[in-house]
């Protein structure tokens, strides 16, 4: 079998309703995959199993070739980073501190350890806010903190890798928001399978390699960008009309939205 994660018609209910409905969802190493659809389709959820936060009801989750229940938890946390939709610090920990937390699986020496906490507070931009305590912050910077503390859990990123994202961006202005998807595809060029959840579509579209769109805990639509991103198919779930353009070889995709007159 191929793929760093695997998903295998996974299902997860509470009590008689279906959250997520026999999904099928592989991660490969090198590729950006984003998880798409409207609110209440199963989105975290299926991001949680994918994570081992949640054990579906049926189902099975491969991390490379076992069942990701079977692989030890310090190996897991190596291989496998995440970043919850609510990743907020309720303690006035430091920048650097929180940051530092990811590397508890490593049990590296500290000189390792520093340095790829120092090349995580980089690549997201938090250099000059490492002292600061994280309770401090805007809900913008706490998310760059949760990342950079993926990152340095994800460290070194290698083939294999696995880091799941759960709507990664979305209290960030529009800078910070570009720069942590254009991480991502970094990140995916180390060898990195990553998993990400998203409302932006034209975001998805832009920066994604695939897509999965769920409904109602199910997947509508599974594949590369252009296959998933159709108006049609976008419409029908999100229940407004939504307009896919080609801009010079790269899709736009966003609402319907009309013309301002006077």
């Amino acid at each position: 079998m191929s793929g760093a994660l695997r998903l295998r018609s996974v299902s997860v209910r509470m009590g008689a309703r279906s959250l997520v409905d026999a999904v099928d969802l592989t991660l490969e190493s090198g590729q950006v995959t984003a998880i798409i659809g409207p609110n209440g389709a199963g989105k975290s959820t299926l991001l949680s199993v994918a994570a081992g936060q949640l054990r579906p009801s049926t189902g099975t989750v491969h991390l490379g070739e076992r069942e990701a229940h079977r692989v030890p938890s310090a190996e897991a946390a190596r291989r496998r980073a995440v970043m919850p939709q609510d990743s907020a610090v309720a303690f006035a920990f430091t920048v650097r501190e929180v940051v530092a937390m990811g590397r508890t699986p490593w049990r590296k020496a500290k000189a390792d350890d520093d340095t790829a906490v120092t090349a995580a507070l980089d690549l997201t931009g938090l250099t000059g806010l490492a002292d600061r305590e994280v309770t401090t912050l805007s809900g913008g910077e706490r998310q760059r903190a949760a990342l950079a503390r993926v990152i340095a859990q994800a460290t070194p990123v290698t083939e294999g890798s696995v880091i799941l994202l759960d709507e990664p961006t979305s209290a960030m202005d529009v800078a910070h928001a570009e720069s942590t998807l254009a991480l991502t595809r970094r990140l995916a060029a180390q060898g990195a399978a990553v998993g990400v959840v998203l409302h932006d579509l034209d975001a998805a579209a832009s920066y994604a390699d695939r897509l999965l769109l769920l409904e109602n805990g199910r997947v509508r639509a599974h594949g590369p960008v252009q296959e998933v991103c159709r108006a049609e198919v976008l419409s029908a779930v999100y229940g407004t009309p939504v307009e896919v353009l080609d801009a010079g070889g790269r899709l736009r995709v966003g609402p319907v939205r009309p013309a301002r007159t006077g």
